[in-house]
């Protein structure tokens, strides 16, 4: 089946241009257009995609207040936020409101669609420049505002286990290489981030990995680490 994607920017001809990418995959469907926020809200509670491409600045209501709302419903699509600027405060606030990933518009037709894919199968994904300031930021101590979902209270629910694969997806392990780390199957990984991530109260690894730094679990890895 194909992954039901909404395209939302408010400029036509960027919006026609991702969605005629998109839709030229076999395995990718654009179920719908939104050209502000609040239509994008609308859209995605009438067309249920599981991936909502989204723009930052839009008239009416923005990305990243429009991402709040609908990661807050129930069933949520994932949420992969595009933009033109490469600024701390839009990762920043992109992720705590529940994008799944970001990327800049001047990515490659082909890393769009890897995105759009990796977020939907409950990954995440990060443009390196963000990736490198997200990790500057912890390095520095500064860390970017407050802190999400749960804390050192809720971490008492989680196994021994489950706080040790928390730690390794904050370093940007995917969940084959958090298999191979611990000598288990992929799904035994998928079963114990499922559980983390619904213990602390947290919709996916972006999250996730921001409150294992918020906490001191994960700590910042040298050059080249990605997200």
């Amino acid at each position: 089946m194909s992954l039901r994607v909404l395209v939302v920017d408010d400029q036509g001809i960027v919006r026609a241009g991702f969605a005629a990418v998109i839709d030229a995959e076999e395995d990718l469907t654009v179920v719908g257009e939104a050209a502000d926020g609040v239509a994008a809200v609308r859209l995605a509670e009438e067309l249920a995609p599981d991936v909502v491409v989204m723009d930052v600045r839009m008239p009416e209501l923005d990305g990243i207040a429009a991402t709040r709302i609908i990661t807050g419903r129930e069933n949520a699509p994932r949420v992969l936020v595009l933009t033109t600027f490469d600024l701390d405060a839009y990762v920043f606030d992109a992720l705590r409101a529940g994008a799944s990933g970001f990327l800049l518009k001047d990515v490659h037709p082909a890393e769009l669609l890897h995105g759009i894919r990796v977020v939907a199968a409950g990954e995440s994904v990060l443009a390196p420049s963000a990736t490198r300031r997200l990790i500057g930021h912890y390095a520095s101590g500064a860390g970017p505002g407050q802190r999400l979902g749960g804390g050192s209270r809720e971490l008492d629910s989680l196994t021994a286990r489950e706080r040790y694969v928390l730690t390794l997806i904050a370093t940007g392990l995917t969940n084959a290489e958090v298999a191979e780390e611990l000598g288990i199957t992929v799904g035994t990984v998928k079963s114990h981030v499922n559980a983390l991530l619904r213990k602390l109260g947290l919709r996916d690894r972006v999250q996730a990995t921001i409150l294992a730094y918020d906490l001191g679990l994960a700590h910042p890895n040298p050059p080249g680490t990605h997200l």
